[in-house]
């Protein structure tokens, strides 16, 4: 161990926190509340050796800090932080322990499991009562000083308004393993997502957002790693303000910001699935990685009877207390920062009814949620809301307040439900096809707000819906009780793969039903990366753990996927040259007596409008949503009308024969997509009062021909 030695560090200022270069030096700020003396580490560039340690001077407003004037770019550091080693009473301080900072832009080596890292003596009596004197600083990730400078280019941003939104979500890593044409040395990190073909793809795939899962450092669970598996997801944050290093091919920070310019020359925008709910340090059994061993008291919430425990409202340990300012600022300078000197377009927060829950509830006015309100950044961004946690009142799926979209699973489990058929689903799916107005119709709320998905990164695959009736999570080593069970999903006869000509036609058959009925629906679409060519995790719904060709996108499509994308290729073309399926306003069927005609109008396979005789029989599965174009929102005066569309739906495993409707002002039907001859759509002409024959578990898109 190094003795202390007299530094030249100046007092310096209590802002910005984290370590900041200003060409002359870098100035070290640091909160903690409850602290009685900070150290900064300065170690040598890899972070091995520690070089010295230097005390920050002063302490003003909760803010420690100091100013190295001799400090660059590439210091290579950490903390320790002295105060009262009280459990009972919230605090851990633990000057033993090497600390990440909260705001580090960059962190350097790989967490190494050791007893070490653990604020109290593993195996002790007094359990985490108990003190570890051992030095962690061998074996926890350190801080490196950056220079943040970059020239990004007169290349603007592409802002795509909300109803132009296609999302399109993966995972920065398993998007680029297996893709051919990205080298090597770049598979699994930023830069291959400046690959031409990659980028390519995207754009002729027609998405416009690319929402990655977590890019923040994020540790490995120790248990994962004794199995040979990893945290492959990224939900077990570790710093909100540094890329993940493994993604980092360069090892340097201009490669995220390079990744973001090349996707934005290629006018796709960058969303980031951020974790702001919990941190890897875990409950009062876990590490002392960063905030435990920094206050705290301060960072987490604790169980108001006995300190010594946290609220664990994520089911991963602890949750982070944004209702202290403190907090409350990290997190929000987190996402100024990416959206700033990142230059990322918006964000989807990973359980994000905790972001607005105090200790008595969830409140739309919570602090958080007003902050970014206000902001003049963050208010600008996108922001998706996952609004549900295991916490009490848990589930807020259309209670966040305007400004936010959110993740709508009513979406995914009524869409799966129809065309799986189940009975009583018909009335409800007019409500999600209809952006869910039941939901986010109040307050001046757009339809965007709500983000239809029917899968996720989080369940099966489009293709494993289709293709299991259960979940197969074995290779994950928790004897299958790991994911949900409730998966709404139909094997259509042969669980997993086959070679049953009849269970493949159909179920690819569903999965264009599903991709259809999603792109087709008002609000913002979501569709999850490798469904376009029907990817399968092999019936696994939980593959958290699984960093391999699992859960790797497979690159080498064969002829049953290259149709499927080239036909979700058209969906998304046919949603961008409609307007009419991504109105700005919800349709409502109000009937419009200036113009004599309703925005939305729900028909039966007789030709006549829905009843409540029809909506109430568990029975029907076939209906028409007739979308007007010479309905207008009130107020908005525009030349001409929209296109005016019948989209027909059949989810029962037969046919049935539909009337088409009579419009005025119109000559005929013709069909745009058909999922039950995808490649050979119906191009005759047909006639006002024609009986359409609908294939079973089918769907028709028909443009009104004027």
């Amino acid at each position: 161990m190094r003795k202390q030695q007299r530094s030249r560090v100046t007092e310096g200022r209590p802002f910005p926190l984290g370590a900041s270069w200003d060409g002359l030096g870098v100035n070290f700020a640091l909160f903690s509340a409850h602290a009685t003396r900070v150290e900064l580490c300065l170690f040598d560039e890899r972070g091995e050796t520690e070089i010295e340690r230097i005390e920050l001077p002063e302490h003003t407003d909760e803010i420690w800090h100091g100013y190295l004037p001799d400090a660059r770019p590439g210091q290579v550091y950490g903390y320790r932080v002295y105060g009262p080693y009280e459990p009972e009473a919230g605090h851990r301080f633990n000057p033993n322990k090497l600390l990440i900072d909260p705001y580090a832009k960059q962190l350097v080596g790989k967490l190494q499991w050791s007893e070490a890292l653990f604020g109290y003596t593993i195996g002790h009596a007094d359990g985490d009562l108990s003190f570890d004197e051992r030095d962690s600083a061998p074996f926890v990730p350190k801080c490196k000083v950056i220079d943040p400078a970059f020239t990004w280019g007169e290349q603007p941003p592409p802002r795509i308004p909300w109803d132009s939104t296609v999302l399109y979500e993966a995972h920065l890593r398993g998007l680029s393993m297996r893709h051919p044409a990205v080298p090597d040395a770049h598979r699994g990190t930023c830069a291959a997502l400046t690959n031409p073909q990659l980028l390519r793809y995207l754009r002729e795939l027609g998405v416009s957002s690319l929402e990655l899962l977590p890019v923040h450092a994020f540790v490995n669970d120790q248990h994962l790693l004794e199995k040979g598996m990893s945290n492959y997801w990224g939900y077990n944050s570790i710093g909100f303000f540094a890329p993940h290093p493994a993604y980092l091919a360069s090892g340097k920070i201009s490669e995220f910001k390079e990744m973001v310019a090349h996707l934005h020359a290629a006018g796709l925008e960058v969303i980031l699935d951020v974790v702001y709910n919990h941190t890897a340090e875990g409950n009062e059994r876990g590490p002392t990685l960063s905030m435990r061993g920094i206050d705290n008291a301060s960072y987490y919430r604790l169980m108001p009877d006995d300190r010594r425990y946290y609220v664990n409202d994520t089911g991963t340990g602890n949750t982070l207390d944004l209702s202290h300012p403190c907090v409350l600022q990290m997190v929000t300078d987190s996402l100024r920062y990416w959206a700033t000197e990142m230059r990322v377009d918006g964000f989807r927060f990973d359980l994000a009814t905790i972001l607005g829950r105090y200790a008595d509830g969830f409140d739309e006015r919570h602090s958080f949620l007003v902050a970014c309100r206000q902001d003049p950044v963050l208010s600008k961004v996108k922001l998706i809301a996952e609004p549900w946690d295991c916490g009490p009142g848990g589930y807020q799926v259309g209670g966040f307040p305007p400004g936010w979209a959110e993740w709508n699973d009513k979406f995914r489990d009524n869409v799966r439900a129809f065309w799986k058929g189940d009975e009583g689903e018909l009335a409800e799916l007019a409500s999600r096809l209809t952006a869910s107005g039941d939901l986010y119709n109040q307050r001046g709320r757009r339809p965007f707000a709500s983000v239809n998905f029917i899968t996720a990164h989080d369940g099966f695959t489009l293709r494993d819906v289709v293709s299991y009736d259960h979940k197969h999570n074995e290779a994950n080593d928790e004897n299958n009780q790991d994911g949900t069970d409730h998966n709404i999903s139909w094997n259509h006869g042969c669980e997993g793969e086959t070679d049953d000509p009849q269970i493949r036609q159909l179920r690819l058959q569903q999965m264009r039903n599903m991709l259809a009925t999603l792109l087709f629906a008002q609000g913002t679409p979501m569709l999850l990366a490798g469904d376009e060519f029907g990817r399968t995790q092999h019936g696994n719904n939980n593959a958290y753990c699984q960093d391999n060709e699992l859960s790797w996108v497979d690159w080498a499509v064969d002829e049953e996927g290259q149709a499927l994308t080239a036909f979700c290729q058209r969906l998304i073309a046919l949603r961008r040259s409609y307007p009419i399926l991504r109105r700005g306003r919800f349709l409502v069927g109000h009937y419009n007596e200036e113009l004599g005609v309703k925005d939305v109008t729900w028909l039966a396979p007789g030709g006549e409008e829905m009843t409540e005789a029809h909506w109430h029989d568990g029975e029907a599965r076939c209906m028409g949503m007739l979308l007007d174009g010479r309905a207008q929102p009130t107020g908005i005066k525009r030349s001409g009308a929209d296109a005016t569309l019948l989209l027909l739906l059949n989810a029962h495993h037969d046919g049935r024969s539909f009337q088409l409707p009579e419009v005025a002002g119109g000559k005929h039907w013709s069909c745009l997509i058909d999922t039950h001859r995808p490649d050979d759509a119906d191009e005759q002409r047909l006639q006002f009062g024609e009986t359409l024959e609908l294939a079973g578990r089918s769907l028709q898109l028909l443009e009104l021909q004027r």
